[in-house]
């Protein structure tokens, strides 16, 4: 069962945009000594959308070397075109990928038997288990109810990424989970809520400059001891949100490079932080800097 603070890890670039290697390297060790549960891999945090196919391929195998099995590993392989997901799926999978990460369609959308069907061909053609990715706030589109209930059945669909934000359907999707299928938080804002209905633990965006309080606030939720679990995301919570002052990557990577990680900047259309609302994250880090890792 997957449990605790995975990393939706960004992608750090050297200024003319390819992708900085032996940061990535460094990102990923520096992860593992601070307690860091597990990788999420080519997600929204990582600028997936604009790597091409082979440098999403590239860094998948770089990854995967620098990190030995020491960690689970998932890696995004969604898209609103059914073969191409397909196609990144054995890709992925047969690079060696603990578990893969799939999107519901974006744009094209779909029906919901559409969506049964998408998905249930992503899973048939993987080799490593599956989990979906709800987030109607960038899709367009949310996995219903019933959807979900019959998508949970399939052996190689084995849990959901929740990243809509509403408590009232994640409560709706505890009731399908058990030992074979989980439910992961999305939201750095809503990690007690959430694993106290149920969820094993998050993907975390806060995870990046917070690791090993990420990783703590999940533990404190796994052995139930929520008063102390409830404090320490009171404590995170004004950070969690400066990360969203815009759109995901675009905070987190400006708060890296002033913490020092060197991260460098983003590929178009994402676009360099409004100095205004960068100003405030950066009052907000001042104010909980004993909270960062560094």
């Amino acid at each position: 069962m997957l449990k605790g603070s995975f990393v939706a890890l960004v992608t750090p670039f050297y200024e003319d945009g390819s992708i900085h290697y032996e940061g990535l390297r460094q990102l990923i060790e520096y992860h593992i000594s601070h307690q860091t549960d597990g990788f999420v891999l080519l997600g929204t945090t990582a600028e997936a959308t604009t790597l091409s196919l082979e440098e999403q391929k590239e860094l998948v195998l770089f990854c995967l070397r620098i990190i030995q099995k020491r960690v689970p590993v998932i890696v995004g392989a969604g898209s609103n075109d059914t073969a191409t997901a397909i196609q990144k799926a054995k890709l992925f999978s047969s690079l060696g990928a603990d578990y893969l990460l799939c999107i519901t369609p974006y744009y094209n959308k779909t029906n919901e038997q559409g969506l049964i069907a998408h998905f249930t061909a992503i899973a048939e053609a993987s080799l490593v288990p599956i989990l979906l990715y709800n987030v109607p706030s960038r899709t367009g589109m949310s996995i219903s109810i019933s959807v979900l209930e019959a998508l949970a059945k399939h052996p190689n669909i084995i849990g959901i990424k929740e990243a809509s934000g509403n408590l009232s359907y994640a409560s709706q999707i505890t009731a399908l989970l058990n030992d074979r299928f989980v439910m992961l938080s999305g939201n750095d804002d809503i990690i007690v809520p959430m694993m106290a209905i149920g969820a094993t633990g998050v993907i975390s965006v806060l995870a990046n400059i917070c690791p090993r309080q990420t990783h703590t606030l999940c533990s404190l939720c796994l052995k139930e001891q929520y008063s102390q679990a409830r404090y320490l995301q009171s404590k995170l919570l004004p950070l969690a949100n400066a990360l969203f002052l815009e759109t995901n990557p675009i905070p987190i990577k400006a708060a890296m490079n002033v913490l020092g990680f060197q991260v460098g900047g983003y590929r178009l259309p994402l676009y360099e932080m409004d100095q205004m609302k960068k100003k405030e994250m950066i009052a907000i880090l001042e104010q909980s800097k004993e909270l960062v890792d560094l």
